[in-house]
């Protein structure tokens, strides 16, 4: 169907989000000579986060060679690491070139879903009240897409111009104003590099400091380019060599943790040669192993901070006023522009659609203690329905895309026991989800995101990582290649057949 004429046959496949998870399964979906398929995108225009991540010094953290995709390799980037205008621009053009863009349909918002038992179909509703019916959806909605709204007395009293880092106004020009950015967090790192040297006054508010590395970014020169497209292998090996150097990294992580003090001996060392003011340094000194939160990459955000017009906030903001933050030391710093750099909500599909499955069981209510999914991809209760990047299948040391890819043939695998008549519905037991949780709970104890209550030094600490139940569920606990492996044949054994 071409959905650019608002075309609602209806197809068998529903993705949810063109962002790049999205635009991978429709490109695995065609390969595969599929095109009973229909990608509902709630914005105007294709990119998923993206597209919504304006914010100056905007840019990956995972090398370029290896934040892309495996069957869609580009010699021409131009850094060692993206910025976000040329990974758009990436994304935009693979959609084209591989046929994708004719099976988005723009501007489709879709806030609810509901299984028939009867039928063996799913309904699908959008904010509008348009509805649609499809045999599977695949949410691709993102892992980090929905901003966490910061919670400070009187935030809604505050007289000047104040948005989240993911909703940057662009409208506002910050030269010669008194900016106040709430976070220290990854897209913190970048936007306070890139409008510290503009701004009158910069009042950087941390609640916890994190561990940095140098990112050691650069340009690539137009030889280099030229390498990597026209010398066979050579971008294949710049990209095996970037994903082995980021599997090493989660040894760590995973198996011995002890040898996470190397990279934070490392990180030390940055930090105190950088800035040679001991106060300063002691306050963005991290007391928890690395690894624990998400590691940090900056090249200049610590030089940033010894800047005259920059300071480090460390005491907890108590109130916003009409022109002020206030923190618990009573002092109150006038700003005339707030920017929330607070995160997200990480790896949710209920938290923006009501998701209602088999016996009208409500997916929302069922992950109210945090988000668990089978590998991350499908859920008991609710069949037909897949999720990319989904439960537990975040990464803290590679790149997102290798696990996207990975999760991609394995639903596309499933779907093909649907459209062979395998299974009449494709859904996972609830022994064998449960069995998965389990495995993956006892894997963490080892990890540096659990630390033994008897432990006194690293001290435990909080991230996204974590729901507030005390359960992991945005972390895959282990290596990529191990995902990779558990990805690669769906076994019939741990899904049962719903229309029995």
């Amino acid at each position: 169907m071409d959905t650019r004429r608002g075309d609602t046959a209806t197809p068998s496949i529903v993705i949810l989000g063109a962002g790049c998870a999205g635009i991978c399964m429709a490109i695995r979906l065609l390969e595969k000579g599929r095109r009973d398929f229909v990608i509902f995108e709630k914005a105007d225009s294709l990119g998923g986060t993206w597209r919504d991540n304006t914010y100056p010094g905007c840019a990956c953290d995972v090398p370029s060679h290896l934040y892309s995709f495996s069957f869609a390799q580009w010699s021409g980037w131009q850094r060692r690491f993206a910025p976000q205008s040329e990974i758009l621009a990436y994304i935009q053009q693979v959609s084209k070139d591989r046929g994708v863009d004719h099976h988005i349909q723009f501007g489709t918002r879709i806030t609810a879903m509901h299984w028939c038992d009867e039928r063996l179909i799913w309904t699908l509703v959008a904010d509008d009240g348009r509805r649609f019916t499809a045999r599977a959806v695949v949410s691709a909605v993102g892992g980090l897409h929905l901003p966490a709204a910061a919670r400070i007395d009187g935030i809604d009293s505050f007289a000047g111009p104040s948005f989240h880092s993911a909703r940057w106004n662009h409208e506002i020009d910050l030269t010669g104003q008194r900016v106040a950015v709430i976070g220290t967090g990854a897209s913190a790192v970048q936007i306070v590099p890139a409008i510290a040297s503009r701004v009158s006054q910069l009042v950087v508010c941390q609640r916890t400091p994190n561990w940095i590395l140098p990112r050691n970014d650069r340009p690539y020169s137009r030889l280099e380019r030229s390498a990597y497209r026209w010398i066979p292998g050579l971008l294949q090996l710049s990209r095996w060599l970037s994903f082995w150097r980021s599997e090493i990294t989660a040894i760590g992580f995973t198996l011995q943790r002890k040898r996470v003090s190397r990279g934070q001996k490392q990180s030390w060392h940055f930090l105190s040669a950088t800035i040679p003011d001991r106060e300063l340094c002691h306050k963005l000194s991290p007391t928890y192993s690395l690894g624990c939160k998400r590691v940090l990459l900056s090249d200049d955000f610590y030089r940033s901070l010894t800047l005259p017009q920059v300071e480090l906030v460390t005491d907890p903001i108590t109130r916003i006023t009409p022109e002020a933050i206030v923190t618990a030391d009573g002092r109150e710093r006038p700003v005339d522009v707030i920017v929330y750099a607070t995160g997200f909500l990480p790896f949710n599909p209920s938290a923006e659609i009501a998701i209602h499955g088999r016996g009208g069981r409500v997916l929302s209510e069922e992950w109210h203690s945090g988000p668990q999914a089978f590998r991350g991809v499908t859920v008991a209760g609710y069949p037909n329905y897949f999720m990319l990047m989904g439960p537990n299948s975040g990464l803290g040391h590679n790149s997102i895309l290798f696990m996207i890819e990975s999760q991609v043939h394995y639903i596309e695998q499933c779907l093909q026991w649907l459209a062979r008549g395998t299974l009449a519905a494709v859904e996972v037991t609830e022994e064998a989800q449960k069995a998965c949780n389990d495995v993956m709970r006892e894997r963490f104890r080892t990890t540096v995101w659990e630390t033994p209550p008897e432990q006194k030094w690293p001290l435990p600490c909080t991230s996204w990582y974590r729901h507030a139940s005390g359960r992991i569920t945005a972390l895959w606990p282990g290596f990529a290649v191990g995902y990779w492996r558990l990805m690669r044949r769906p076994d019939r054994r741990h899904f049962r057949d719903s229309a029995r």
